[in-house]
């Protein structure tokens, strides 16, 4: 797997010590074990620090506050997600939806994540940051499938950069919500035959698009 840039909160020390990224590991898979445990309402800085054997002033030279922390332990775990090379526009994205909802499927990854995003609709500054870690850094995915598609000649280079943004953000929206209303709200499995309908459905789409 690729080397990935850290999260905002791992990328940089608050104070220009050398960081540990034993320490870093340990205090992100910390606090999405006490998340699934304890729940977004019980889980401190304190007992974080304590389930990673980390100091408590560690975890603020590298975090200001709980919210920072949480949205940097899901944004690891959604750096795992890439995209192989599956020969097709259709196969990368019916492989991707599957590796999303699997991803989704782990309890740390499932319990971090509603959570964050449950806490998010009240704090505008979470809903930034949640942005910029995870959302944003996630869109690279649909950059380098359109970029892979139209190097095949599957799908056409875009003239507009901004049209062409708008489109990456519009087929990144559509991916992701589906996935995740799929899984998280309704409840149902994300088997091959929904993600192949999906793909379907997506590429259908993406053909008016290029039009």
């Amino acid at each position: 797997m690729q080397s990935r840039v850290p999260p905002e909160g791992v990328r940089a020390s608050r104070t220009g010590r050398p960081r540990s990224a034993e320490a870093d590991g340990a205090i992100l898979h910390a606090t999405r074990q006490a998340l699934v445990e304890l729940g977004w309402s019980k889980v401190t800085m304190g007992d974080v620090a304590t389930r990673a054997g980390v100091a408590k002033t560690t975890l603020y030279r590298r975090w200001a506050n709980k919210n920072e922390l949480v949205v940097d332990a899901v944004a690891v775990l959604f750096d795992e997600l890439d995209l192989p090379d599956l020969g097709s526009l259709a196969a990368d994205v019916e492989g991707v939806v599957l590796r999303f909802a699997a991803l989704l499927e782990r309890p740390e990854a499932r319990t971090a994540l509603m959570a964050v995003v449950a806490e998010s609709a009240h704090d505008e500054a979470l809903r930034r940051r949640i942005r910029r870690a995870v959302v944003d850094r996630q869109k690279r995915l649909v950059l380098e499938g359109r970029a892979r598609a139209q190097a095949r000649g599957e799908l056409p280079y875009e003239t507009d950069p901004a049209q062409a943004a708008r489109n990456a953000d519009l087929i990144f929206d559509v991916i992701a919500g589906a996935v995740v209303h799929r899984t998280l709200v309704s409840a149902e499995p994300v088997d091959r035959p929904w993600a192949r309908s999906l793909t379907t459905l997506l590429l259908s789409g993406l053909a008016s698009l290029s039009r």
